[in-house]
């Protein structure tokens, strides 16, 4: 799971089969610092999140088990709408 802010949206007038009715939305990952960190790429949205949102993606198989019925051709998913994030700062791992 990674933190991603959506900045776009992706217009499809066809997609694969059990994909109708899903939007699809342009990421870009985020770190701690609100800074992206990653590549940019299409998710589909199954929390119903808009541009701008800061919201909680995942990918894989994981991406393909968000939507029903499981396992659509989709590399990643967007499972929640962040409203705050809080961290720990320089928290020491074991």
């Amino acid at each position: 799971m990674y933190l991603a802010r959506v900045i776009g949206t992706v217009v499809a007038t066809k997609k694969a089969d059990h994909m109708t009715g899903l939007k699809l939305l342009v990421v870009e990952p985020v770190d701690r610092a609100n800074k992206p960190n990653g590549e940019i790429h299409v998710a589909v949205d199954v929390a119903q999140a808009g541009e701008g949102d800061l919201v909680t993606c995942v990918g894989s198989r994981e991406a393909a088990l968000a939507i029903e019925p499981s396992f659509v051709p989709v590399d990643a998913a967007i499972v929640g709408i962040v409203d705050q994030t809080d961290w720990v700062a320089d928290r020491v791992r074991a």
